[in-house]
């Protein structure tokens, strides 16, 4: 489902002494099959974005489409269950939203609201679970029995469950240790190339998952577009990035330090650590001859 942006501003009680535009003009587009980061600091308007994907803010001025729904201010979409169903959002600390007796019912309350008949869902749970990296015991066991990353899992297999075509990362793995942020975004990101047409929107703080997962990248800043484009393209534009207050992912910095120290050329692209790591030892290597000779 492709999702258009058409000059979208929203603003928060308007005609009030507390009114505030949280978005301003903004315009873009996400194809169809993207892995997309939506990134600025806290008030840049991410939040109030994301909030437009599924119906739960309406533009106050603008168009949205998301594949063949479209969302403005002139009129309420009335198929907006229907939108919901495709559009999986996974909130911040989506722990905090699970509430039924077992696992498992947990796990159904998203698809049965969306009337999926109850033997799909039932298979559907015993094909996300272990997607979600979790063993088909726990399904019986009650959520609040669990750790916070296996309750982070629960809910998140939720999600799945109702196979939105598009999902709605509001900073999954914020909380989690390193280890758990990394299997968290590797499953997403495993999820995203797996699943054919599957549109991945990722909000996060974090540049360096930015830059590993994502093919696409919007700055936001003040509620306007500040920069687009791809992630290689943005992060070579390093004055523009500080210019807003957000700093290079430390692996570009590196990338960059190491080439004006060794009068080398490594790109700035999503090489993997393993992949600089090689090229440095190789260059560590040939000094060590050129010493020897």
């Amino acid at each position: 489902m492709d999702i258009t942006f058409k000059n979208v501003s929203y603003t928060y009680q308007p005609k009030s002494p507390f009114e505030h535009q949280a978005l301003k003009d903004i315009s873009f587009q996400i194809p169809t099959g993207s892995f997309v980061a939506i990134i600025g600091h806290t008030g840049s308007g991410k939040s109030t974005l994301i909030q437009h994907l599924n119906g739960l803010l309406r533009p106050t001025e603008g168009e949205i489409t998301i594949g063949s729904y479209t969302l403005s201010s002139e009129k309420k979409l009335k198929e907006m269950k229907e939108l919901r169903s495709q559009v999986g959002v996974v909130f911040q600390y989506p722990e905090h939203q699970l509430f039924e007796e077992t696992v498992e019912k947990d796990i159904a309350f998203g698809p049965s609201n969306f009337d999926v008949p109850e033997h799909i869902i039932k298979k559907r749970i015993k094909e996300v679970i272990p997607r979600v990296g979790l063993p088909e015991s726990i399904l019986t066991r009650s959520p609040f029995e669990l750790s916070g990353g296996q309750m982070r899992r629960v809910a998140i297999a939720g999600v799945l469950a109702s196979k939105p075509s598009i999902y709605v990362l509001d900073e999954p793995t914020a909380g989690l240790d390193p280890r758990g942020q990394k299997e968290i975004m590797d499953m997403f990101y495993d999820m995203h190339h797996e699943e054919e047409n599957q549109t991945t929107i990722l909000v996060t703080h974090s540049m360096e998952d930015a830059l590993q997962y994502a093919d696409y990248i919007v700055i936001l800043n003040q509620g306007e577009k500040y920069m687009e484009g791809k992630p290689e393209e943005i992060f070579a534009q390093e004055i523009a990035i500080k210019e807003v207050h957000l700093e290079l992912p430390e692996s570009i910095q590196f990338i960059k330090q190491y080439n004006e120290r060794f009068n080398e050329s490594l790109p700035l692209i999503k090489q993997s650590t393993d992949d600089i790591a090689k090229k440095v030892q190789q260059t560590m290597t040939q000094m060590t001859k050129i010493e020897k000779e």
